[in-house]
């Protein structure tokens, strides 16, 4: 359980730390161009670079604290953060009738939650 929390872990990271750079630095109009993307035109550029800060955040703490051994809490915690985005954006994608994108973010959302879960419960900590 150890192991497969580590590599949805790490999954998640590497996914969130893309997305979160993805929208630091192309532009709106950019992202919006890409598949499923129509929905960054419903949503401020400030608000975009707030989220994909959020993201790179998020990415940080579900792999640093638990690494370096310095507040492993922080681990679940974040992985709750993903999962709040996670759904979020489940329920932007929803609202715009945008189905066949809203799978990978109910994906997401499950994984992250499963990090939670598994973190917050049955398997703490074994570096």
């Amino acid at each position: 359980m150890n192991t497969a929390l580590w590599i949805v872990a790490g999954l998640l990271a590497t996914v969130f730390t893309i997305a979160g750079l993805n929208k630091l630095i192309l532009s709106q109009e950019t992202l919006a161009k890409a598949p499923g993307g129509g929905w960054v035109l419903d949503f401020s550029p400030r608000f975009l670079k707030i989220l994909g800060t959020l993201e790179i955040l998020g990415a940080a703490g579900l792999i640093l604290p638990a690494v370096l051994g310095i507040a492993p809490i922080l681990v679940p915690l974040a992985a709750v953060g993903i999962a709040a985005i996670m759904l979020g954006a489940a329920i932007v994608i929803y609202r715009r009738g945008e189905y066949a994108h809203l799978l990978i973010n109910i994906i997401y959302l499950s994984l992250a939650t499963f990090v939670a879960v598994g973190r917050l419960g049955p398997e703490p900590f074994i570096i």
